[in-house]
Formats: structure tokens, sequence, C-alpha cells
């Protein structure tokens, strides 16, 4: 199996993702800070990088960029933060992760999240500074945030965001207030879901990890229309 580096600062974390990980049989490297995860990435190369974003010397960003200019970045990165956000998420991507987690990480996110990072072929790094442009940013629907970023030649192209799924293309613009992408995102979210689950809200409830107390309060709070599935029956 694969050599799996996790960065994080909080003993928990990284004690409670070794477990997770050793038991899907792969072989787990622990790092609390920046210069443990350089020296950890030196001595065994691992296959993926699990980083936290938050730590109190580097913060996780940092080092991926340090990995990405000096052209160390070679293999995949997945983001992990209990306080992301989307302008977050575009800030990784740009400078080379592949996927975003927010905290607390469930068992199913997480293996998924590696199992597709592991899927994919090495980066390639990029030596020296360069000019990025942000790119359209593919959203999955399975609750990881996906980021695949390209260099580009214009910094004029508006950031947006296509989920990925079963169902009509949509684009989130991302050129407005966090709270009104964050909503616009979260709401077409759990309308997939809906869908998804033919409106069953205890199924929706154990996909998206919420009680279902407030992922009703959630949904109305967002505007999504549940009359359809009071008709059916299924809340």
């Amino acid at each position: 199996m694969a050599t799996i580096l996790v960065v994080d600062d909080e003993l928990g974390i990284r004690a409670l993702l070794s477990e997770i990980l050793t038991d899907e049989g792969h072989n787990v490297e622990l790092a609390e800070n920046a210069a443990q995860a350089r020296a950890c990435r030196e001595r065994v190369r691992p296959d993926l990088v699990l980083l936290d974003i938050w730590m109190p010397d580097v913060d996780g960003v940092s080092l991926l960029k340090e990995w990405g200019t000096s052209g160390q970045l070679t293999m995949p990165v997945i983001m992990m933060s209990g306080h992301g956000t989307i302008d977050t998420a575009v800030e990784a991507t740009k400078v080379g992760a592949i996927a975003f987690l927010e905290k607390p990480i469930t068992l199913q996110k997480l293996l998924r999240a590696v199992e597709q990072a592991l899927a994919k072929p090495a980066p390639r790094p990029q030596p020296g500074p360069a000019t990025l442009t942000p790119q359209p940013v593919p959203l999955r629907t399975d609750g990881v945030v996906t980021l695949d970023a390209t260099l580009g030649a214009s910094n004029s192209a508006p950031i947006t965001a296509i989920p990925l799924g079963p169902q009509s293309e949509q684009v989130f613009e991302l050129d407005r207030p966090l709270r009104e992408a964050r909503d616009a995102f979260e709401k077409s979210y759990f309308e997939f879901h809906l869908s998804k689950e033919n409106g069953s809200m205890t199924r929706v409830a154990e996909k998206t990890g919420l009680e279902r107390t407030h992922l009703y309060r959630k949904l109305k709070q967002l505007g999504v229309d549940l009359s359809r599935n009071k008709r059916s029956g299924t809340l």
C-alpha cells in the first residue's frame, strides 16, 4: 500500500488518522509541525501528504508553497482544516493541493479522498515562482472538494466552481461576499443529496453527517424547497 505522511499539530488528530489509515493497510508517518514534515518528506518520500492548514510555526499553505517553488511537490497533498472556506480552498489550489477536507473529517470522506488522491498521477514540480491564474474549481458532490488547478495566461477571468454529479451544470460566482458564495454552494449541495435520496431526510442526514434536526434547520435557513418532500411523506 501507500506511505502517507500526516502533518497536524493536534495529537488526537494524528493518532486518529494514523489508526484509520494503518487499518487500511497504509504505512503512516506523523509530523506535528513544518520542520518535522520537511525532514520526513526527505527521509521517506511519501506517496501522499495530509496537511493541516493551521499550525503554530509555519502554516500548511506556506509549507505547500515552499515545496512547490523548490520543486519538492512530487506527491499529492490533501489540505485539512477546521476553519475552511472557499477562499482557503482556492488558495490551496493555486499552490498545488489536490483536495480539501474540512474537520471534523468523517471516515467515509477521508477514505474516499485518499483513494482518489492515490489514483492520480504525481504532480509535476513547478520550480521557481510562477504567475498563477485562478481557474474553474470542480466541487465534487461527494463531500470532498477536489482542487485541480492549472496555470493560465490571463488574470482577468473570474473564479468559478462547477459541481460534478448527476445534475444540471451550475456555476458559482466566487467574486462576491464569502457568506453568499458559501450559502449558494451549500444550497446546491443539499438539493443534490435530497434529489439523490428521493427526499429522505434520514438518508440525507446520514450522507452529510448532520443530525436530522440540525439538517432540517439548515435547509430552511438556506431556502431549500421542502414542499415536494412533505407531499411525498419523506420528511
